[in-house]
C-alpha cells in the first residue's frame, strides 16, 4: 500500500458505544424550557434525542458545503486508523504523513512517540482523536 492510499483510507462510521464523544450545550431557560415541552408531549425521548436530531438535520442541510469542503480540502471523513506498520511503511517510503481528519482519527496504542513523530508531519482533527497519552503529547506541536 503507498503512503497516499494509507493516508487516505476512509470509512463511513456509525455511532456505536464508544465510538461518541460528549458535547455540552448550554441554552436560555426559555429554549430549555420548549425541550422540556417536546420531550414531555412524545416528539424526543429525551434531550439527547432532540439535540442529536437537530444536529443531523442541520448537518443534512449543509450536506452539499460539507461534501464540497471535504473534497477542497483532502479531508478524511470518517475514521482515519493508523496502525505501527501502516507508520512503519511510510517511513520505509521516505513519506511523511499529513493527518487530516473529519471524524475520528486513531493511533494504535503499540505506536511510540518516536515513530509517530518520525512518520508524522501534521495532524488536523475535526472530532476526536485517540492516541496514548505519550503520543499525543509528542504530537501537540504538529496538531493544527
Amino acid at each position: 500500500m503507498d503512503g497516499k492510499t494509507m493516508t487516505n483510507r476512509q470509512l463511513d462510521v456509525r455511532p456505536r458505544v464508544g465510538d461518541s464523544e460528549k458535547m455540552t450545550v448550554n441554552l436560555g431557560v426559555v429554549d430549555l424550557g420548549q425541550v422540556d415541552l417536546l420531550v414531555q408531549e412524545g416528539f424526543y425521548s429525551n434531550r439527547s434525542d432532540l439535540v442529536r436530531t437537530a444536529v443531523r438535520n442541520l448537518l443534512a442541510t449543509h450536506a452539499d458545503t460539507l461534501r464540497q469542503t471535504v473534497a477542497r480540502k483532502t479531508l478524511t471523513l470518517g475514521l482515519q486508523h493508523l496502525t505501527r506498520a501502516d507508520l512503519e511503511r511510510a517511513l520505509a517510503a521516505g513519506e511523511r504523513l499529513r493527518i487530516q481528519v473529519v471524524g475520528l482519527a486513531r493511533i494504535d496504542d503499540d505506536v511510540t512517540p518516536e515513530l509517530a513523530l518520525a512518520a508524522i508531519d501534521s495532524v488536523s482533527v475535526l472530532g476526536a482523536f485517540h492516541a496514548s497519552p505519550a503520543v499525543r503529547r509528542a504530537l501537540a506541536p504538529r496538531t493544527v
